[in-house]
């Protein structure tokens, strides 16, 4: 694979931080065009993705659709087509095919192609619902809010990497999924930085599993965990730091979230995670 310079912190008129784990975690760093992915070997799926986005020089490419594994790592610290064929479950990008497809032709190209990396993708539900469309767009409503300021955002995904995720075909599959998205607002010099944080659930019906009894079993062997349905959530970003022990940094503090979870503007309190049912509930613009 040719030399790819991936995330880049310096993307925004201010630096960001690709959240990592800890010092002394195992983990292998893959730069890809315009993204990064941190993988987790011993999973075998991402701890951490980071992308940048610039609006005004995205092309529109057909879909490589050519999913393949990443010989800079051994195949089996990778989840690769095993656990996605002959089931219901689907390979979810985790940095958006569409998202780092941006420059010249040539680079765009490659982009696209390096999104279908099996190191980017990790098991998703099949079944699309209100919830998950929203996700999928969350990018594109940040994108559009952030016009003010280069047309540029960097985001960063990856899967909830839980001790209880239900075994299936030796992989545990994710229950949850976090996204940050960020971005700055006024001029260099004077610019500030704004961070938003979002959880996807898939893990319902997973409630009513006992993964100690023989239905347990069955996910080894037989067919993949009942996931879905999809619910997407806003959440602060130092739950996230909580949910994943990853490092969000600067992230934490720059929370367009933070202040409208404090209290409303009658002065009731407002606290706890909010539920997405559309656009108009996501808080893109701190308050003062």
């Amino acid at each position: 694979m040719p030399d790819r310079a991936g995330y880049e912190p310096e993307f925004l008129a201010l630096p960001v931080a690709l959240p990592a784990p800890a010092a002394g975690i195992p983990v292998r760093e893959l730069a890809y065009t315009h993204f990064t992915v941190l993988l987790d070997p011993v999973r075998r799926l991402a701890l951490s993705t980071g992308v940048n986005i610039d609006g005004d020089a995205l092309l529109d490419l057909d879909r490589a659709d050519d999913w393949h594994l990443d010989d800079r790592v051994a195949e089996n610290e990778q989840t690769g087509e095993g656990v996605y064929a002959r089931n219901d479950l689907d390979r979810g990008h985790l940095v958006r095919r569409r998202d780092p497809v941006w420059g010249d032709r040539a680079t765009a190209a490659r982009a696209n192609v390096d999104t279908f990396s099996y190191a980017n993708a990790a098991p998703q539900a099949n079944d699309f619902n209100q919830s998950s469309e929203l996700w999928l767009g969350l990018e594109d409503h940040v994108l559009a809010y952030a016009q003010t300021n280069r047309n540029r955002i960097s985001v960063f995904t990856a899967p909830v990497l839980a001790l209880d995720d239900p075994l299936y075909r030796g992989v545990g599959i994710p229950q949850a999924f976090w996204k940050v998205a960020a971005w700055t607002t006024g001029e260099t010099g004077v610019a500030r930085l704004c961070s938003a944080a979002f959880v996807l659930d898939q893990s319902p019906q997973l409630i009513d599993i006992d993964l100690n009894d023989a239905s347990a079993q069955a996910l080894i062997d037989g067919s993949p965990p009942p996931l879905g349905p999809y619910r997407s959530y806003q959440v602060p970003v130092d739950d996230l730091a909580s949910l994943t022990a990853l490092d969000f940094g600067e992230l934490v503090n720059a929370d367009v979230l933070a202040p409208v979870l404090a209290g409303r503007a009658d002065g009731t309190p407002r606290t706890g995670w909010v539920q997405l049912d559309s656009e108009n509930d996501i808080t893109v613009e701190r308050s003062a």
